[in-house]
């Protein structure tokens, strides 16, 4: 909002203040998506990579900025395909979105889209240059038994495998 004071503006996060109530915001991007894709196979495309602040790799569900190109118009929509293509190297022919969320709603304003990606052809991966993604891909039960087991601990990760679970579980 525009009576909001900037705390600290960094090149990807700001801290706010509204109301003497602190919180983050994206400084680069207008949204994020993340992306459950779904192969021929049933099998569900995830994601491993090292992340700075928990100091380990961690495997989480494809994701990303959108209009941190420098595009602010992009929509969600392009921008999930985008990242898609970039992290994972695949592309999808249809986007289902699931619903948008708060992940931490006390901390933070961002507001992230869930897409379903489906009808996959592999592409290839183009990565930024400060990135380093392993792409693998598992079946459902078996990623949800990774939460369970806590191989995946990402929040996100975790409530978009529930929802697919919930959207694929009466498909064959």
């Amino acid at each position: 909002m525009s009576n909001d004071l900037i705390r600290y503006r960094g090149r990807y996060l700001s801290l706010l203040e509204r109301d003497g109530w602190e919180f983050t915001s994206r400084s680069n991007a207008t949204g994020v998506v993340v992306l459950i894709a779904v192969t021929d196979e049933r099998e569900i495309v995830l994601v491993e990579q090292f992340r700075k602040p928990v100091g380990q790799h961690v495997i989480e569900l494809p994701a990303g900025l959108v209009g941190d190109l420098g595009d602010s118009s992009e929509t969600r929509l392009t921008a999930a395909a985008r990242e898609l293509e970039e992290e994972t190297g695949y592309m999808a022919q249809e986007f289902v979105e699931l619903g948008k969320v708060h992940i931490l709603p006390a901390y933070s304003d961002e507001l992230i889209s869930v897409y379903l990606a489906r009808g996959l052809t592999l592409s290839r991966q183009n990565l930024d240059q400060d990135e380093i993604i392993n792409v693998v891909e598992y079946p459902l039960d078996q990623a949800l038994q990774m939460i369970a087991t806590g191989r995946i601990t990402d929040a996100l990760t975790i409530l978009a495998l529930q929802r697919a679970w919930f959207s694929l579980k009466g498909r064959n």
